[in-house]
């Protein structure tokens, strides 16, 4: 298969289109849990910092394992690890239903977090995987179609989610929820899943974890270019997280004539079509992957003006503020491809694991500290949603500007590592 098209390489890779579809609905399941669960925080505690603080949980789990993680990502059977994920949040999802006051919060938190925490080592595996059931020529098609996928999903799960919480209820969505997770792994038990392991890793994963990290670290850190492109993602999140994780939920909480669940919905819905359009857009437009560092600065950049233009618009038609965040996304949905692609490609097999889990912790990290920023600095009032907006998309522009000048000049070093089937 060289250079596909999206629709040709689902066709004609098997094992990637069951791969993909398990993805697919997983993800789904995410989004379809996460507006149920903004629902249920407004509901019993009407907090902004708890919508906040929620997305810190979430997004802190997903975070603080993720250098184990990339370990066993590296040194487990990648397929079943996606199986045991996924396996967890069955019964992970169904727990939610008890949550039936403010004084079950701690409940719901903790659940969405372990819930998380699954979903990052899914993620990890699923990510470090890839490469390894498609050819090179098509690893940006896939990538650009697994970013796509993802994007779909959150437009689907969170505007489903949305639909079915607010004729439904929360126990129906959660019910719904715990079922896609059986489905995705029902799609991944026939799969056979290619992996290499590096010799050098094996043994005991207690004893030999800590040194197996820090081999991680060094691969990064010996690449200035790899060093720098990790920083991507969380160039973005440092202000994107609390753009799209506590302002956008409380834009469509704020929408007169659709009740909240489906407003939340509405605003995930265009944030999903933007992060979709915007993979595929890139894989379209930049060839040249020399210059794709430079313009995931460059996408940071776009990112934050059309947020810009958002807290401008929030007084206007609805329909021109969900444009402009969809546009936003767009450029978001660029800087993850390029940023993926460029990682997969300048990362060996028994390494890529180790070298994702990074690139997510520092990721999760830059998006706590904005989202709990974000709850606390409106919860107090010291911003109101406009002004926090506005606030945050100029804080992403810098960063951005940050991210595009800063240019280490490459070593030239070969990295070696022992392969086994």
């Amino acid at each position: 298969m060289g250079k596909n098209s999206y629709i040709s390489l689902v066709k004609e890779n098997k094992t990637y289109r069951k791969f993909w579809l398990a993805a697919f609905i997983s993800m789904f399941g995410e989004w379809f849990n996460t507006i149920a669960l903004f629902l249920i925080i407004l509901k019993y505690t009407d907090s902004e910092l708890l919508l906040g603080i929620l997305m810190a949980v979430r997004m802190g789990s997903f975070a603080l394992m993720q250098p184990l993680f990339g370990l066993l990502a590296d040194r487990v059977n990648r397929k079943n690890l996606m199986i045991i994920t996924n396996i967890f949040q069955i019964f992970l999802a169904l727990a939610f239903i008890w949550v039936d006051g403010p004084e079950d919060m701690w409940w719901m938190f903790l659940c969405s977090g372990l819930m998380m925490a699954l979903h990052g080592l899914y993620v990890t595996a699923e990510r470090a995987a890839l490469p390894n059931i498609v050819s090179e020529e098509d690893l940006a098609t896939a990538n650009a179609l697994d970013s796509a996928t993802w994007s779909t999903a959150l437009c689907l799960g969170a505007f489903a989610g949305g639909l079915v919480v607010s004729e439904y209820g929360v126990t129906v969505a959660f019910i719904i929820d715990s079922v896609t997770f059986l489905i995705g792994t029902l799609l991944l038990i026939p799969l056979n899943v290619p992996q290499s392991f590096d010799k050098a890793s094996s043994g005991s994963i207690i004893t030999s974890s800590l040194r197996d990290i820090w081999i991680g670290q060094k691969r990064i850190q010996s690449e200035p270019r790899l060093f720098r492109i990790i920083f991507a993602k969380t160039s973005w999140n440092i202000a994107g997280g609390g753009l799209a994780g506590v302002f956008l939920v409380l834009a469509g909480n704020n929408i007169d004539f659709v009740g909240a669940a489906l407003g939340f919905g509405i605003f995930f819905f265009a944030r999903g079509v933007g992060t979709g359009i915007g993979p595929i857009l890139a894989r379209q437009l930049f060839k040249d992957s020399e210059k794709w560092p430079r313009l995931i600065g460059l996408l940071i950049v776009v990112s934050g003006m059309f947020y810009l233009l958002v807290g401008l618009s929030l007084d206007g038609p609805l329909l021109l503020t969900l444009c402009l965040v969809t546009l936003a996304h767009t450029a978001s949905g660029g800087n993850w491809v390029l940023s993926t692609v460029l990682t997969q490609q300048w990362v060996e097999d028994e390494m890529r694991g180790r070298v994702f889990s990074t690139d997510m912790l520092l990721m999760s990290i830059g998006q706590v500290i904005s989202t709990i920023s974000a709850g606390f600095l409106i919860e107090n009032g010291y911003v109101n949603l406009q002004q926090g907006i506005l606030s945050f998309a100029c804080l992403m522009i810098l960063s951005g500007c940050i991210f595009t000048i800063w240019n280490p000049k490459q070593k030239h070093t070969t990295h070696a590592y022992t392969q086994v089937a």
